[in-house]
């Protein structure tokens, strides 16, 4: 079997839209639970924190796109303090699509887009 992860098997998503029957296992990736958002309607298979950047990290981040790499540079080493973590969710996204869930307005500067990046890159969490 391929070790490559194919791109239509990780998906992203707002925790503020409505669940799709093809998003395969939803996972929350926030440390925070999204405000006004009822746990049944996220339609969770997990709630992972291990897999959310660090409160410290969030709000050093505050979603300015101009620390965007320097983000995803931080954000790469605290997922690499959970091995065990991101190699679950690779080995999910290696089976079957996967979706992962977020609550930050910004639909291209987030949690999950680099997340999303680091499953599909060749490097994994080597972020230069």
């Amino acid at each position: 079997m391929s070790q490559k992860i194919p791109a239509s098997h990780v998906r992203t998503r707002r925790a503020y839209e409505d669940p799709a029957p093809d998003d395969g296992e939803r996972i929350l990736i926030d440390r925070l639970w999204p405000r006004g958002v009822k746990k049944e309607a996220l339609q969770l298979a997990e709630w992972n924190k291990d897999l959310a950047p660090s409160a410290e990290l969030r709000k050093w981040f505050d979603h300015d796109p101009e620390r965007w790499p320097e983000f995803r540079r931080r954000y790469a080493a605290e997922l690499a303090e959970h091995p065990e973590a991101f190699e679950a969710l690779r080995e999910r996204a290696r089976k079957g699509v996967v979706t992962l869930v977020y609550g930050a307005h910004d639909e291209e500067v987030n949690n999950a887009v680099a997340l999303r990046g680091y499953l599909l890159g060749a490097g994994g969490l080597d972020v230069k």
